[in-house]
Formats: C-alpha cells, sequence, structure tokens
C-alpha cells in the first residue's frame, strides 16, 4: 500500500487545518497517511513513505517556522530517491507582499536536492484555506498519487 507522511506546521492553525484537507484527500484515494507535526519530525520522518508531503506556514520576513529549522538544515542530506514529494504553503500576501509563502519555496527547493521526485506544483495558499483551496489540494494529492504510479 502507498504510505504518504505530512510534516506540517502550523501557529494559527491555518497550516493544521491544510494538513486536515491533504490528510482527507489522501484517505478518499485510499492512501496510508499519516499528519506528523513540525517538533515530532526527525531526518528519518520520510524514509518508509512513497509521498512526503510538508505544509508550512512563512513567519515574519519570510523565515521558516522555528520548529522546522532544523528539519529543514537536515532536509537536503536525505536520499530520498524513489519518493514522490509535494510542498504546500499558507500566508498572507497583503501583510507579507515580499514573502508571501517564502518558506514553502524554501522547502521545494530543498526537496529538489533529495533525490525525490516532484509530483505536483508547490500550492500557496492565503491564510486558511476555503472551498476553492480545498479543490486545489485535493488536485494536489490527485497528482501526487498519479505521479507515484508513473
Amino acid at each position: 500500500m502507498t504510505v504518504a507522511k505530512i510534516v506540517y506546521a502550523s501557529a494559527t492553525g491555518n497550516t493544521e487545518g491544510i494538513s486536515e484537507i491533504l490528510e482527507a484527500a489522501f484517505e478518499e484515494l485510499d492512501i496510508d497517511v499519516e499528519r506528523i507535526e513540525a517538533d515530532d519530525a526527525d531526518e528519518d520522518t520520510y524514509e518508509d513513505a512513497d509521498i512526503c508531503v510538508l505544509a508550512t506556514y512563512t513567519d515574519g520576513d519570510g523565515e521558516r517556522p522555528f520548529d522546522l529549522e532544523d528539519f529543514y538544515e537536515e532536509l537536503p542530506e536525505q536520499d530520498l530517491s524513489g519518493k514522490v514529494y509535494g510542498v504546500v504553503g499558507s500566508g498572507d500576501s497583503e501583510l507579507y507582499p515580499d514573502y508571501f509563502c517564502h518558506a514553502a519555496i524554501d522547502f521545494d527547493e530543498a526537496f529538489g536536492k533529495t533525490g525525490a521526485v516532484k509530483g505536483a506544483d508547490l500550492v500557496k495558499i492565503e491564510n486558511a484555506a476555503d472551498d476553492d483551496d480545498e479543490e486545489l489540494l485535493k488536485a494536489f494529492v490527485k497528482a501526487l498519487v498519479a505521479a507515484t504510479e508513473a
């Protein structure tokens, strides 16, 4: 069975909500899925996953969340060959137009160094996910699953 792991960091609950939508979308496709809070993630988190997902917010002036900083530093050193990845970011383009979802962009680039295959384009969500975003996230999940079958 295909296994997906979603690592997420959430300060306001927006990204946690996004991770729950992702989890439900994977479950609808009969994918074994696990959501992992950033504090509980380490360099071995994706070891037994087929699909690696990271959902993050961007802090302040483009910073990654503190509880994901070590994970970010270790990610490019991981060998995720044969796995598929996707990244989702939440942010506020009105308050931080120059740094909208910057942490997600950083993670997308870091995953590119792991040998994993990018299964879906980076998704950027304005604050909390609305109905349109939910459809976008479902399409994101379908693309990731399709990439594991390719």
